[in-house]
């Protein structure tokens, strides 16, 4: 729920000034007004230079590893693992200082610091080893786990609860935007300069996104006297996922998905280069496709999201995401892989989407950090134990196999949010015979 002017955030410390003209003009007015909102302008604009810089890097990293370990599938699982470990790792702590931390400063000094370790790692890269570059993705991950969560408390703070939904939902376009673009700009820019030169643009986008930052309304001042101890603070935060039934149930589904996820993640090259045999680079032109679903699903989804609960979009996109990875586990067809990825891409927003909401709906704004900084770990952990599986998994079981494992830990996934699949109607069935009597 979003603080009115003036009311204390016990837990984070910010104090929403009675005079702020940017929480008013979030808050007033239709959503149409959502495109002239000062933090979501902020927000977005940081986030087209974050898309440009990681898709770079992604690319960038992931063909030259190939080319130096000769397609080694340990290797390239550990990029991955690189990636989504510091999630596991720093999630929660990173939520809680975002819920103690000013927002705007917190995602700046993030973007700033990622740059600057961007750079150290060229200079390394050039003058060391190769193997360096897998620090480029491990340091960069690291410090978005104490931005993001930062910057889902200023969209709570500043967006009214129509907006964001909308807000979700532009944001997830975006992107899918770079799932189709991101390909072909981290493709094109390594194979045309090196990874040299990728690294470095990477630490330029960076530095854009801190400076897009810096147009954010500035912080509201702390409150003082009435910070707890860290540790304080994790605990409440534990034992408040624990006493929200959706957010328990959410987190049992995190861990379900992160499972499946990390079994396919670090091994879709080989779905081209093996299942398919088409030569490594057309591997962007699967992630084109489902993109391109992407876009038009979250084109869909702002439009029917707002009448639709979040945990049914949750269910839809579980469930049609599990029969695309069946379906591309099986497929030697280049053509139904690419089918089963639109699909897949298409229901894709419904489940960023229906989390981010179900998550933003059912929690108090003190402990959006977190939250967040709990169920992302259950999620990242998950996903990171079957990413250091995935490579020794591959060379004991067929490619087929694990796909299909995939597939089964979404519908585990799925069934885990069965129980609040109607929490809505029954809410409103018990709301109106309470008026009948």
């Amino acid at each position: 729920m979003v603080l009115p002017p003036a009311q204390k955030n016990r837990a984070g410390g910010f104090i929403l000034e009675k005079n702020s003209s940017v929480v008013l003009s979030g808050k007033e007015g239709p959503s149409s007004t959502l495109f002239r909102n000062r933090v979501f302008q902020a927000i977005i604009v940081s986030g087209l230079f974050l898309q440009i810089g990681i898709w770079i890097r992604n690319f960038a990293v992931l063909l030259f590893v190939m080319d130096e370990t000769n397609g080694s599938a340990f290797a390239v699982s550990m990029i991955s693992v690189a990636e989504f470990a510091p999630i596991f790792i720093f999630s929660f702590i990173g939520g809680t200082f975002a819920d103690r931390w000013l927002p705007k400063k917190t995602m700046v000094w993030c973007d700033i610091l990622s740059a600057i370790s961007v750079f150290v790692v060229l200079v390394a890269l050039v003058f060391g080893t190769w193997k360096v570059v897998f620090f480029v993705t491990f340091i960069s991950a690291i410090l978005s786990q104490f931005s993001q969560p930062s910057g889902m408390k200023l969209f709570k703070m500043h967006l009214s609860a129509e907006q964001v939904q909308a807000a979700m939902s532009v944001y997830q376009t975006v992107f899918a935007i770079f799932v189709v673009l991101g390909p072909m700009i981290g493709t094109f820019v390594f194979q045309s300069f090196g990874i040299n030169i990728s690294i470095a643009l990477t630490g330029v986008a960076f530095l854009l996104s801190a400076g897009s930052l810096a147009f954010l309304p500035r912080d509201y001042k702390m409150e003082e006297g009435t910070e707890t101890s860290l540790l304080q603070e994790m605990k409440s935060g534990i034992k408040y996922v624990l006493g929200k039934k959706e957010l328990s149930l959410l987190g049992l589904c995190f861990m379900a998905a992160g499972l499946g996820v990390g079994f396919i993640q670090p091994l879709s090259i080989f779905l081209v280069t093996e299942q398919l045999g088409l030569p490594k680079e057309n591997l962007q032109w699967l992630l084109i496709v489902n993109g391109i679903g992407m876009i038009l699903g979250g084109a869909g989804a702002m439009i029917f999201a707002k009448a639709t609960p979040p945990q049914r979009l949750l269910v839809f996109g579980m469930l049609v995401n599990a029969i695309g990875m069946a379906v591309m586990g099986l497929s030697t067809n280049l053509w139904i892989t690419l089918l089963a990825e639109f699909f897949s891409g298409l229901t894709m927003p419904c489940i960023q989407i229906g989390i981010n909401t179900l998550i933003l709906q059912k929690t108090e704004e003190a402990f959006i950090g977190r939250v967040n900084g709990i169920l992302s770990p259950l999620f990242a952990g998950s996903m990171v134990i079957t990413m250091s599986l995935a490579g020794i998994l591959k060379e004991q079981f067929s490619l087929v196999a694990i796909f299909e494992a995939a597939s089964v830990m979404f519908i585990v996934g799925l069934i885990c949010i069965l129980p609040i699949y109607n929490q809505k109607i029954k809410e409103k069935t018990e709301m109106a015979g309470s008026k009948i009597n």
